[in-house]
């Protein structure tokens, strides 16, 4: 139980690899707080978890809107308590060629991966600062490292991730509390649904354990990343990408 009596702040907690972390960290004794949009999805999930794991509850928010995010942080901090780990893993893509991307595709893309990032740990650094004890993790990506064709909201807003967890590494790292980030390869999701079969093929071929990785795998590097065996571990981006990135 690596994570025992914890209080965890999971965004995009509802899909994919969030949904993989929320039951992990739950299966670790976490409290967990569910934060996305798929009011539906999350209060399901939330309900599956806490029926065989623990408490795990669900709160619905758009990390891009700021009040909303400050009221969630309070709400969970009212029913579980304090926040002890926040894990950034929303995130939406919009893709698009530079020379077709609307301005909206871009500015959708920018204010859920980069200004949601900032909200939310804005809102839970505070607290973390004062109790000087907090482990923050934002979900990054390999493209954020060697670009991607039809990705420049995307790939700009994982990079624009990468550098504001060095920058807050040096800031909150005096008060005990750890900023790190994760950045995922090709992961078996519903991002990948729709990405034709040649594709995916070809990105298996590009990796060296041709294949894509699972949710999962990526998982428990959050986990350890949360976890006490990593309390000297500041500042790093971890690459989950099967030797994607070598």
């Amino acid at each position: 139980m690596r994570l025992n009596g914890k209080v965890a702040m999971i965004t995009g907690g509802a899909n994919g690899i969030g949904r993989q972390v929320s039951e992990v960290f739950a299966k670790e004794g976490a409290k967990v707080a569910i934060c996305d949009l798929a009011d539906e999805e999350g209060k399901k999930v939330a309900q599956q978890i806490s029926d065989t794991n623990g408490e795990t509850r669900f709160f619905k928010v758009n990390v891009s809107n700021r009040e909303a995010v400050n009221e969630t942080v309070e709400e969970i901090e009212g029913q579980l308590g304090p926040i002890d780990i926040l894990i950034n893993n929303a995130g939406i893509t919009r893709d698009a060629k530079l020379l077709n991307m609307t301005e909206e595709e871009w500015d959708q893309v920018i204010d859920v991966n980069l200004k949601g990032v900032f909200n939310c740990t804005q809102a839970v650094a505070r607290g973390m600062v004062e109790r000087e004890s907090g482990t923050i993790v934002n979900a990054s990506s390999v493209v954020a490292l060697y670009g991607n064709y039809g990705q420049t909201n995307y790939a700009a807003s994982k990079a624009g991730l990468i550098a504001m967890t060095k920058v807050w590494a040096r800031e909150l790292g005096p008060s005990n509390v750890t900023v790190n980030a994760v950045a995922p390869g090709f992961i078996q999701t519903q991002m990948m649904e729709g990405v034709p079969e040649k594709v995916i093929e070809k990105i298996e071929n590009q990796t060296p354990l041709d294949r894509l990785g699972e949710p999962k795998e990526v998982a428990k590097v959050y986990l350890f990343l949360a976890s006490d065996e990593a309390s000297f571990v500041n500042g790093c981006v971890v690459n989950v990408d099967g030797g994607l990135v070598v």
